[in-house]
């Protein structure tokens, strides 16, 4: 099979869908590989490392699109790479359709297969291909969240630490999964008062054995939930329902009660966020001020640690491109179930129930 690796050109993305150790791997296989040439430049990557692994560098995105049976990418096709779709493509990145409904419709029309990180799943409901972004996001949430409290960038100016004398800044995390659990890890460790919701007791106390104390374990509920908010100088939404879209929690008048210049780093954006007045944003303005609290929502926040994200990421894809180029989506999905999970759309229809649900679509699966 010939598999391409594009240029990701959403703004400010750095990160490439395939590491020259990657493209050996899929050469032993008997595979070609196209990369695009400058695109692991972002991540510390040349197009001589690339040859050196047996992949071709090609000048034009329009060359790896329209050469490759099977493309590999970080981030959803944006519009100007709609017109590369096709009916005999295979595509595998993050996709998030159910924030993204004009290029799930585009998939549909072209009857691209399609497969989403972001929904291959296990049998024990784990993510595999959304844990390594998410421990890198949810690290980088405390960081730019701490940012977004500076004063110079409308912040309230408190640091998490605090210091002798002065009560450290406190935080809550929304969602228990892995990048709420890595948010947390990381506000701690920092010294601040760190509360983490969830729904689920379990894993609640998972976490308060992980975390040795040093965070509070809640039951999330209207209730709780809005008394953490309000008093919180950091919130972290984390929350993730695979394939659906969020559901917004932090309403504008739990955010209308916060402190002013207090922030909101909402890593659920890429599903569409779970506050009211959550928006995409960009690197290049990655804030913005709404109820008086300043929000970080951007979609792609692993991009600006390329090199640690990129090997991250493709540490993990890799094995499921292998079977895909290997078998193609129905044979290697008739051996897996995860890939199975993967699959968002096919054939012209969305197969993927939750993605169908959220796009208000009948799903239609090649397994069914």
């Amino acid at each position: 099979m010939i598999v391409g690796v594009p240029t990701e050109i959403k703004p400010d993305e750095r990160r490439v869908a395939l590491t020259p150790a990657g493209a050996a791997a899929l050469r032993s296989h008997g595979h070609r590989v196209l990369v695009q040439s400058g695109a692991g430049a972002g991540s510390g990557f040349t197009d001589q490392e690339y040859r050196a692994a047996g992949a071709q560098a090609v000048r034009s995105a329009a060359a790896v699109w329209g050469r490759a049976r099977m493309i590999l990418k970080v981030k959803e096709p944006q519009r100007s790479e709609f017109r590369f779709l096709r009916g005999d493509l295979m595509l595998f990145t993050y996709l998030h359709l159910a924030a993204e409904p004009a290029l799930a419709r585009e998939l549909v029309r072209s009857g691209t297969t399609a497969l989403g990180y972001e929904t291959v799943q296990l049998e024990d409901l784990s993510l595999p291909l959304l844990v390594p972004m998410s421990e890198v996001a949810g690290r980088l949430a405390i960081q730019v969240g701490g940012w977004c409290m500076e004063a110079q960038n409308g912040g309230c100016g408190v640091l998490l630490s605090g210091a002798s004398g002065v009560r450290p800044g406190r935080v809550a995390v929304i969602g228990g999964g892995i990048a709420g659990a890595n948010a947390a890890r990381v506000a701690a460790g920092f010294g601040a008062e760190v509360t983490i919701l969830d729904v689920n007791p379990t894993r609640l106390r998972y976490l308060g054995d992980l975390l040795g104390g040093r965070v509070t374990t809640l039951m999330s509920n209207r209730a709780t939930l809005e008394e953490e908010v309000v008093n919180a100088d950091l919130v972290v939404g984390t929350v993730l329902v695979p394939g659906a879209r969020t559901p917004r929690l932090v309403t504008r008048r739990m955010l209308s009660r916060m402190k002013r210049g207090a922030a909101l780093v909402d890593l659920s954006i890429d599903q569409g966020g779970l506050a009211e007045t959550s928006r995409p944003t960009s690197h290049r303005r990655p804030i913005y001020a709404a109820q008086g609290v300043v929000h970080y929502c951007v979609t792609n926040m692993p991009a600006i640690v390329p090199h640690t994200s990129t090997y991250a990421l493709t540490n993990a894809t890799l094995t499921y491109a292998l079977a895909l180029a290997d078998r193609g989506v129905l044979d290697a999905g008739n051996r897996n179930a995860a890939i199975r999970n993967g699959l968002n759309t096919y054939g012209g229809h969305v197969a993927h129930p939750a993605v169908a649900a959220a796009l208000r679509m009948k799903p239609r699966s090649p397994w069914d």
